[in-house]
């Protein structure tokens, strides 16, 4: 039986500390709470000592969300983006401000394979579909966070097979979180993060819809951090064993993707790509120069009015505007949770270099919120 306290692996989540959070989450908790949201990791560890470029050592992989089931990713989901602070990449951002739609898996991984994810994505796609890209082109989502720290940046170890790995194994159930897929490498606060997620419920006219995040978190100054309310970080520097100090951090960033299966229009879905910014700031982000802080949003309901082979007029159903508010609550209420299950869920981690990360020191945290 799923535990929505503890990852698959049995790491403890957030709620497993006793930490307390607004709003209602799905079963799982997790992105994969939309119906037909898919996860998948490729996890890429290897090595130790100083870094040879090429060589490693390697902290470092790639993630793929589904946001429809295999046979139907050719189809768009109508979508949004935001960014928050610019200095990262997603790809595809130009369509989707264009049309306010994608299709295929969005891939996530390190800056210097963020292109490499893409192009995968679409050999993936050209061989799985090869009746729709005979005559046709695609613009995957391709999103990055820098892991240089920890990992062989420039040695370019993700590869092809690591990006179909990660879409062929993509599961709708549980999922796993902390340093895996795209996350292996990346710090948030000075402490170890990485991947995280969480969700929450929203009833609206009669029907009970699901808001999903998905975090790669990379970002933040150790003494900004905040839980409950309360700015921690130094305290939790203290409890750290093996304290390393806070690493550059112009290098650092977040990528959010938000998932529904509430029905909403391309610009209310940017709208809701918005808010994972307030999330942020909740536990201590301030969007610095050098952080790359891109968000996008998608909704998997109307799925007739995405077809691009449907002729004639179409029609959508939306909430209205004016009635969005409880769906932005949940964004902001989840990517603050999400962010918190990539750092808790998580073990220390040494890399290139013998550079050091400590985890974040979770009988510290409870000491200090008193749980």
């Amino acid at each position: 039986m799923t535990d929505p306290f503890r990852t698959p692996s049995g790491k403890p989540r957030a709620r497993a500390l006793g930490l307390a959070f607004p709003g209602s989450p799905g079963p799982l908790n997790a992105i994969t709470d939309v119906p037909g949201v898919a996860v998948g990791y490729t996890t890429l560890v290897s090595g130790s000592g100083p870094l040879e470029v090429g060589r490693g050592p390697v902290r470092t992989g790639v993630t793929a969300i589904l946001p429809r089931p295999r046979a139907h990713l050719t189809q768009p989901v109508f979508a949004g983006i935001s960014s928050f602070n610019g200095n990262g990449e997603m790809s595809g951002s130009h369509w989707i401000d264009e049309a306010g739609r994608f299709a295929l898996p969005i891939t996530i991984t390190n800056t210097h394979s963020c292109g490499l994810t893409r192009d995968a994505t679409l050999k993936w796609a050209a061989a799985r579909y090869p009746n729709t890209f005979a005559d046709s082109f695609g613009l995957p989502v391709a999103a990055e966070t820098y892991d240089g720290y920890l990992n062989d940046i420039n040695g370019f170890h993700v590869q092809d097979a690591h990006v179909f790995a990660a879409i062929d194994t993509a599961t709708t159930g549980a999922i796993e979180e902390g340093s895996v897929g795209g996350g292996t490498g990346m710090i948030c606060f000075g402490f170890k993060a990485g991947s995280g997620t969480a969700s929450r419920r929203v009833g609206f006219d009669g029907t009970e819809y699901t808001v999903g995040i998905f975090v790669q978190a990379n970002f933040g100054y150790r003494d900004d951090l905040t839980v409950a309310g309360q700015r921690l970080g130094a305290r939790l520097h203290a409890e750290a064993a093996a304290g390393a100090p806070a690493t550059d951090q112009e290098l650092s960033s977040i990528i959010a993707v938000v998932a529904t299966d509430a029905p909403f229009l391309p610009h209310q879905m940017k709208r809701l790509a918005r808010r994972p910014a307030i999330g942020m700031g909740r536990v201590g982000g301030y969007g610095r120069h050098g952080s790359g802080d891109i968000f996008i949003a998608f909704s998997t309901a109307n799925a007739a009015a995405t077809d691009d082979d449907a002729k004639g007029l179409q029609s959508a159903r939306f909430v209205p505007d004016n009635q969005i508010d409880p769906f932005f609550e949940a964004v902001v209420q989840a990517m603050e949770e999400a962010i918190l299950n990539s750092m808790i869920a998580n073990e220390a981690m040494t890399g290139r270099d013998g550079n050091h990360i400590p985890a974040l020191p979770r009988s510290g945290l409870q000491r200090a919120l008193g749980l």
